[in-house]
């Protein structure tokens, strides 16, 4: 019985037909000027009433004892008298007076593939294939058209198929490996953790509904295992295809890897790839992607078909580490090197913006998520603010003026499009700005239109590659604007204009107030979502910022240590702005009287780092016997190591660490047991007052929400809860939790706490 192998044409032409290097140009390609979408209507505005657009094709292809089913989408098949022609449409930058007949391989391939699929289909003893190039600027079109029999097509296709054959034995070998270690697997510990089994029951019944589920499962649980474990399970019995982990911060990462391991110590096979930012793992001094600079980047895809058969065959965990090893070996890019492995792999780990981020979102990842994928967010609380940054853009009018004033003398075009774009932003600054910023409902559409012409007007110039002291600066403000009108795009009752001068500088940013509706569109190709976090309280407003939908599922966990292990208290004291000065004192008695009656390493978070710094000079001041440590916000990940190496579990004495809260040490670190026995949190998190949160809470309240709460408070807790959440990591972690705020006490903030807090006792 033959093998069967589910294939995309467009990633089989691209895995057996991509040549060449990543430079600039490349880049510039696939910054798509204009939504490819409106490229290819246009041309197909120009089909007759007969022909078909946007047709699916599938076939069966029987090659080397596969079973290929090949699929596809193709632009257009076109009936011309007695003929029959596949039109693949290409947006081209740049113009299309330069392309000639034998332009793309890629392209060319595509088409060719489509038109065995149909002639097969339909019994065709030939066909004409067509690709159409349509210049992204213009209304200029240019087509390349031949003629094939259904013979030189089908032995075209065994061709292709024939250099793709070795990798489909590999991955239908490792696919009888990865689903019979699936069936097998078990839960990688003796018995479930109080909590454990619940969650892993949801999140199975999730990805078999088809749903989202929002969960609030308390720090120690073990919900990344959780979440993991019954994934892979759903993908060992063909429910799912992958499935996609997605975390804000790097440490989360690793527990995610730490995870996996932990399977296939207990006999998973999986490919698992992480997929880490592009400046860490770049191998040259500067990230600079172009064949004249980089050694990986020239020649890239005439070599990575070998990185990735080497590494496939060799390795399950395509971690960071891995990665560089076999991109040192193979000489290509890294940060491409995972991204093309992510096509390829079981499961991805990566950061939120690969798959909401319209601005460098994987589209082949989302294109193929239909097949059945599923996104994991861990620590959903933080994907808020990440995805009103998402969806979120700006740009300066200095950074246009400079460009119009580089190259006067040099492209008259470019210079011209960026001084209207900068003369445009003068216009708006004096009828809109008569204060420091003015805010308004305008998506101001006449700047849309001056930014595609300068694109149109730099394409040119920057696809020659003719490089002098002005380029650098072209390119930031070529993709400045692309991304803004990619955010432009989604402009609607969830934003606002936000302008800004500070003395001849002027901003415009375009603003998301609520990311829901924006997650939800990018979430709509994966079969379902799970989101979990220590602190998606209150549980309503997290479902409702994240895309929620009303028949979707939530889960409220609690704390599986006995309460007795966490000593809280609440002092009840004022940490208001205008309370401070008075209140340093009381916060620093607090603090000494509880680092004196026992030894141990103590965290201390607040609200800003100005208050932090004010409290800390003159608690060493008071207390110069007390070893302390401080945040800075300048740390590199070598002194955030050095910070978190001396929280060392045999410490004779004490340490106290001043930190700010929703900071890199208020979440996502783990010092269990000794290294860790006290947190104190000073204030209740709030927010800093500023333009940009007034307007979120004047947006909610026009919502008919309580503004306020949605602004700051919420927002607020969740840092606290996040700090709070660093001390009791497992069964046998006791210590101490002090929250210095009288807040605390009011029926508001009481009704936030978790239940594992509620048993608190006031210190005075």
């Amino acid at each position: 019985m033959n093998e069967e192998i589910r294939l995309s044409v467009r990633a089989l032409v691209e895995y057996v037909f991509s040549s060449g290097s990543i430079d600039t140009a490349w880049q510039i390609n696939n910054s798509a000027l204009l939504d490819g979408v409106k490229t290819h209507q246009r041309v197909q505005s120009f089909y007759r009433d007969e022909d078909q657009k946007e047709v699916p094709l599938t076939c069966t292809v029987e090659y080397q004892g596969f079973l290929y089913q090949l699929e596809g989408r193709c632009d257009g098949i076109l009936f011309r008298d007695d003929e029959v022609i596949i039109d693949e449409i290409k947006s081209a930058s740049g113009g299309v007076a330069h392309i000639d007949a034998d332009h793309s391989q890629v392209h060319w391939a595509q088409a060719k593939l489509y038109g065995y699929m149909y002639a097969k289909n339909e019994r065709l003893h030939d066909i004409s294939v067509q690709v159409t190039y349509a210049d992204v600027g213009s209304e200029k079109l240019k087509a390349s058209m031949k003629r094939f029999t259904f013979q030189e097509l089908e032995g075209f296709t065994n061709g292709v198929l024939e250099e793709y054959t070795k990798l489909a034995a590999m991955k239908l070998a490792f696919a009888r490996l990865k689903t019979a270690s699936m069936k097998q697997l078990s839960f990688p510990f003796p018995h479930y953790r109080k909590g454990q089994r619940d969650l892993a029951v949801a999140a199975y019944k999730t990805i078999i509904d088809g749903k989202k589920l929002f969960v609030k499962a308390p720090t120690g649980i073990g919900k990344t295992i959780s979440v993991i474990f019954p994934t892979v399970k759903a993908i060992g019995e063909g429910k799912i295809n992958k499935l996609v982990y997605m975390t804000a911060k790097t440490i989360a990462r690793t527990v995610a890897e730490e995870a996996f391991a932990l399977l296939r110590e207990n006999g998973l096979r999986m490919k698992v790839c992480t997929i880490t930012a592009k400046d860490k793992v770049c191998f040259k001094e500067e990230t600079i992607c172009q064949k004249d600079y980089c050694e990986f980047a020239d020649g890239y895809y005439d070599r990575i078909n070998e990185a990735i058969l080497d590494i496939y065959e060799h390795e399950d965990a395509f971690d960071r580490w891995t990665v560089e090893k076999y991109a040192r070996k193979h000489t290509v890019c890294p940060f491409e090197f995972s991204l093309d492995l992510a096509l390829l792999a079981d499961g991805i780990i990566c950061d939120y913006h690969y798959v909401f981020d319209p601005k460098v979102y994987l589209k082949r990842l989302a294109a193929e998520s239909k097949n059945g994928y599923a996104l994991l967010v861990d620590e959903a609380h933080n994907l808020v603010d990440r995805g009103r940054a998402m969806y979120s853009a700006s740009l300066s009018k200095s950074l246009f003026l400079n460009v119009k004033r580089l190259y006067a003398a040099k492209v008259a075009g470019i210079a011209r499009a960026a001084g209207d774009i900068n003369a445009y932003i003068l216009a708006v600054k004096k009828e809109k700005l008569t204060e420091a910023y003015a805010t308004c409902k305008d998506k101001l559409e006449e700047l849309s239109v001056l930014l595609r012409r300068f694109l149109e007007e730099s394409e040119d110039f920057l696809l020659r590659g003719q490089k002098d002291d002005a380029y650098e600066s072209l390119l930031e403000a070529y993709f400045t604007a692309n991304a803004y009108l990619k955010i432009a795009k989604l402009y609607d009752d969830n934003y606002l204009t936000y302008l800004e001068r500070h003395k001849s500088e002027v901003t415009v940013k375009i603003l998301c107030l609520h990311p829901a509706a924006n997650l939800r569109e990018f979430m709509k190709t994966y079969r379902a979502a799970i989101f979990f976090s220590a602190t998606l309280i209150p549980g309503n407003y997290y479902k409702e910022m994240l895309g929620g939908d009303k028949e979707d599922y939530t889960l409220s966990l609690s704390s599986p240590f006995p309460r007795e292990n966490l000593e809280l208290y609440v002092v009840p004291v004022s940490t208001r702005y205008k309370d401070r000065e008075r209140t340093f004192q009381t916060i620093i008695d607090a603090v000494y009287s509880n680092i004196l009656s026992r030894s141990g390493n103590f965290l201390i978070f607040f609200p800003s780092y100005q208050y932090m710094n004010a409290v800390f000079e003159r608690f060493t001041e008071q207390h110069p016997d007390v070893p302390v440590s401080a945040q800075d916000p300048a740390m590199s990940e070598a002194d955030r190591d050095r910070f978190l190496q001396r929280f060392s579990a045999d410490n004779s004495g004490s340490l106290l660490g001043f930190a700010v809260l929703g900071g890199i040490f208020s979440e996502g670190i783990d010092l269990k047991g000794d290294r860790l026995v006290g947190v104190f949190v000073v204030g209740v998190g709030l927010p800093q007052l500023n333009t940009e949160q007034e307007i979120l809470k004047e947006h909610f309240r026009s919502s008919g929400k309580n503004g306020y709460d949605y602004a700051y408070v919420y927002p607020g807790m969740c840092k606290v809860l996040q700090a709070g959440g660093r001390l009791i990591r497992t069964e046998t972690d006791k210590g101490l939790l002090v929250l210095l705020d009288d807040r605390f006490l009011t029926p508001k903030y009481r009704q936030l706490l978790p239940d594992e807090w509620r048993h608190f006792r006031l210190m005075n």
